[in-house]
């Protein structure tokens, strides 16, 4: 299969619930080794995408394919070329990360080295160790370790990092980034944006079982509802007190602004031109109403 083919494509997927439909036509495509962001609010449609793609639950209509396959027929080839890690992971408490990435490596044809696995994901000094005695974020990096193993070309993140402190969240989106060093597919679904703003190639904004908006997450705001069109201008006025202006027509604004600060003979302090965040584009296209 050429590494040209998207290593996922939905177009009009749906899913119903008797009269419920969690999800009303969604059309996504995913492209090799990028890190493709899903986000939205609890009950958006989210899980149910993730879970239909990953093949763990059936679709009521619409075009899937992941890695040239349909997922609904459950192939062992499709299984074999997909790592999952589930917001919430166990594993026996007393058997090491070397012993269960050992074990897990049996299942699969060729699978990556255990040691290479225990370095990418920084479990080399605590490799040995009970799982009982590990950190929680160890044992969240044994979660990566485990969807690794198995050298998948794509790889679901379903909440990675909920529940982390900041440093090892930080720890996290290193290991991601190793991830897509290595020519990695990631789909992530998560809560923080500043997670997806961070890590994301792309990102999809859903809400109601429907895509509000879909690009990179620079560049979403742009076209993307009120909030995507607006510019927000920032300075001190003649009097030394903070202005913030809100336009559609920055470089009008910026003109007028010097015009008048040059005519008045008082200077633009401070001057900033920003776009709407991630944050404020996600806000307003999920708020109620």
């Amino acid at each position: 299969m050429s590494d040209s083919t998207p290593a996922i494509e939905v177009s009009a997927l749906r899913k119903s619930y008797g009269d419920h439909e969690a999800l009303r036509g969604i059309d996504i495509t995913v492209g090799r080794g990028e890190v493709f962001g899903l986000l939205g609010p609890n009950g958006a449609g989210k899980t149910t995408t993730v879970e239909i793609l990953e093949g763990y639950r059936s679709r009521s209509d619409g075009e899937v394919s992941v890695l040239g396959h349909d997922p609904a027929g459950r192939s062992i080839e499709l299984r074999r070329r997909i790592g999952i890690v589930l917001q919430a992971g166990g594993i026996y408490s007393h058997i090491t990360p070397r012993e269960a990435l050992a074990h897990w490596a049996g299942f699969y044809r060729h699978p990556r080295a255990v040691e290479e696995v225990l370095a990418l994901v920084g479990l080399s000094d605590s490799a040995d160790m009970r799982s009982r005695r590990l950190s929680g974020g160890q044992l969240r990096r044994l979660d990566f370790a485990l969807a690794l193993i198995g050298d998948p070309e794509l790889i679901f993140l379903d909440e990675p990092t909920t529940g982390f402190d900041p440093e090892a969240r930080r720890t996290a989106w290193e290991t991601i980034r190793s991830l897509q060093a290595l020519g990695k597919t990631i789909l992530l679904t998560t809560h923080y944006l500043e997670e997806a703003q961070v890590l994301a190639d792309r990102v999809a904004i859903v809400k109601d079982g429907r895509i509000l908006a879909i690009g990179a997450p620079r560049e979403l705001g742009v076209g993307s509802g009120a909030a995507g069109n607006r510019y927000n201008v920032a300075y001190r006025g003649p009097d030394g007190e903070p202005v913030e202006q809100e336009t559609d027509d920055p470089t009008r604004l910026l003109h007028e602004l010097t015009g008048r600060a040059l005519a008045e003979g008082w200077a633009l302090e401070d001057l900033s031109v920003a776009r709407p965040t991630l944050e404020d584009v996600y806000l307003e296209l999920t708020a109620d109403g």
